[in-house]
């Protein structure tokens, strides 16, 4: 990333407007070989060097409107930028680290100003972006996909989701319900679920307790759980 000091030494300020952003932006790409311009037709800033020609829209901070601004000129030029003052903050950071993969989505470059100093910095360069991919964790959203019994949660649930782990503990305890005790084995057979002994021996839900070897019964959360209908009723042991 590159880096550029402004002409101008801003001191820092509580209350800015977006004409400050303007002259570090002017100098940083001045300092590039380019000639500045400002608010040319309905752009913030336009630069050209010979034949390359830039656009730079300023805000004060990431909004829907600056960045449909900026994709507006992204109509009449290849590359455009957009400037916002440099965060403040960890919370600060990842907002802005959250709008800087969202503006090169959209093939925009990112400019940050530091205000108390008028550096400017580049986060990103306009252009085509290319997602990487990543073959795991779509390997492990169709596992889940293909699993998952039925659609047992609305989409945009904030809560609670029944994953198809969550399916396969209640299938266990269910099943223990009506036995008493079992062993891993008959519980993976009964119940159908391949992984029984795994889930009944990492008891992320605290619905299992061992009461021997590769034997396993519901523990009081779990007798709790079904108690009050939040377990399925059990089938019927074999």
């Amino acid at each position: 990333m590159s880096r550029g000091r402004g002409a101008a030494n801003l001191a820092h300020m509580d209350k800015i407007a977006e004409t400050d952003l303007y002259p570090p932006v002017k100098a940083w790409l001045e300092a590039q070989g380019y000639t500045v311009k400002g608010e040319v037709g309905a752009a913030d800033v336009v630069a050209q060097a010979e034949t390359q020609m830039l656009i730079v829209e300023l805000k004060l901070g990431f909004s829907l409107v600056l960045l449909q601004q900026a994709v507006a000129r992204q109509a009449i030029c290849d590359a455009v930028y957009v400037a916002v003052p440099r965060w403040r903050g960890k919370a600060g950071w990842r907002s802005f680290k959250g709008n800087l993969g969202l503006c090169r989505r959209l093939g925009l470059g990112v400019l940050s100003v530091q205000m108390a100093g008028g550096e400017v910095q580049e986060h990103a360069v306009p252009g085509p972006f290319q997602p990487r991919k990543s073959p795991a964790r779509r390997g492990r959203l169709m596992r889940e996909f293909e699993a998952r019994v039925g659609d047992p949660t609305h989409g945009g649930t904030n809560g609670q989701v029944m994953t198809s782990y969550r399916q396969d503990a209640l299938a266990c305890a269910a099943y223990l319900a009506g036995a008493g005790t079992a062993k891993g084995a008959e519980v993976a057979r009964a119940a159908g679920v391949g992984r029984a002994t795994r889930i009944m021996a990492d008891n992320h839900h605290g619905w299992f307790c061992r009461v021997a070897r590769g034997v396993y019964a519901l523990s009081d959360t779990g007798v709790t759980a079904l108690a009050s209908g939040y377990i399925a009723d059990a089938p019927t042991a074999g």
